[in-house]
């Protein structure tokens, strides 16, 4: 009885410490954007040049995310899990004291493969530690610590680029406590080829990501449409703010509902009932205002069900490819928002020759493939990770 409950407690110190991890590294790369005009002016570049910050740092975080997975699964995990958030910090909070642009550009591409390493390997800790009826619980919690992290870098971008070093601290203390706390994540058995591993993105994993990257572009599209509209419509920055950080809190409450809701009814049920029931919300969210009483309820609402099936996508990858959750996990996080960020552009477009309304709606039916893919999705066995 001891052994198992200090078996628990153990897998609930690496949770709780990667998930610390997941919170703070999110919170570094959510500061870039805020920051770039105070970039652009630090160092005389124009808005384009600043932009590619932004652009490099998707890159080496989010599309190569799958290819980290792999060096990460070769390597041992632990390095990953614990170095990921230092690079990340050391790369975002030393910005502004670069001697030029250039310099700039290589430092965000080392914070972005911090990033990349860290969630493969800190996704494959949640995996293989949380309880096998509790996976979709302990996936999306991980998953809310990002979420969070994601709102509360702005604020801490707030304090400008010569006092932001400080907040490396807290990016090392983190990486020391997981290190301490994380197990080593080496794979002891054969030696995977490269060829097997390019097999992992087939049958019903590539499936999902489909279903992932439209489920993503629809929800980017209306985040990077929503000041426009709103702005078209007479409101400020106040409201634009409001609703991005209601949708964010929902996002992060919405995980937790449905991970826990697919431990009880199963993966693909709720990946399914998400998306559908997003489907006529999100178009009356666009067609609505601030003006509206029900348009903060609804946001909320609607952010919670959109993002409701991002953890139990991961967790359905992960249990599509139990012996290989790294990868899986960095399929459908880093390389699925990345991918659909890389077509983001042709929202803009399409909002340039029609109507950021127009664009909003366009992004929004990209919800329809994406429940039909659902619909055919298999429902993953509860197998063992790795």
């Amino acid at each position: 009885m001891q052994a198992r409950l200090a078996t628990t407690g153990h897998a609930t110190a690496i949770a709780l410490a990667v998930t610390a991890g997941h919170f703070i590294n999110d919170a570094y790369g959510a500061m870039l954007t805020p920051l770039t005009p105070a970039l652009q002016a630090k160092y005389g570049v124009s808005i384009a040049a600043v932009t590619f910050l932004s652009s490099m740092y998707s890159l080496t975080s989010s599309v190569l995310q799958p290819l980290l997975g792999i060096l990460g699964e070769r390597l041992d995990r632990r390095y990953a899990a614990a170095l990921g958030p230092l690079l990340t910090g050391l790369g975002l909070t030393l910005m502004g004291f670069m001697p030029w642009f250039g310099a700039l550009v290589l430092l965000v591409a080392v914070a972005g493969f911090g990033s990349g390493f860290f969630h493969p390997a800190g996704a494959a800790y949640v995996a293989q530690h949380s309880p096998p009826d509790k996976r979709g619980l302990w996936a999306s919690l991980f998953s809310a610590g990002g979420t969070a992290g994601m709102a509360l870098g702005p604020v801490f971008a707030g304090v400008g680029l010569t006092h932001l070093p400080w907040f490396a601290l807290i990016g090392a203390a983190v990486a020391a406590l997981t290190f301490a706390v994380t197990p080593a994540g080496v794979q002891k058995a054969r030696r995977v080829s490269w060829a097997e591993y390019a097999g992992i993105f087939r049958g019903p994993l590539a499936w999902l990501w489909g279903m992932a990257v439209l489920r993503s572009l629809a929800s980017m599209g209306y985040n990077a449409m929503l000041p426009f509209i709103l702005l078209g419509r007479g409101y400020g920055p106040r409201e634009v703010g409001l609703t991005l950080g209601v949708y964010s809190v929902a996002s992060a409450v919405g995980g937790i509902i449905g991970g826990r809701l697919s431990d009880r009814h199963g993966r693909v049920p709720v990946l399914r009932g998400a998306i559908l029931t997003t489907i006529p919300l999100f178009a009356g969210l666009i067609l609505s205002s601030p003006a509206n009483w029900w348009f903060y309820p609804l946001t909320f609402i609607v952010g919670a069900a959109v993002n409701a099936s991002i953890p139990v996508g991961v967790v359905a990858a992960q249990e599509y490819a139990p012996g290989h959750v790294a990868v899986a996990s960095s399929i459908m996080m880093g390389f699925s928002w990345g991918f659909a960020g890389l077509l983001l552009f042709l929202v803009g477009a399409l909002a340039d020759v029609t109507s950021p309304v127009t664009a909003a709606l366009a992004s929004l039916a990209l919800l329809l493939p994406s429940a039909l893919i659902a619909a055919r999705l298999p429902e993953p066995p509860r197998a063992d990770l790795k």
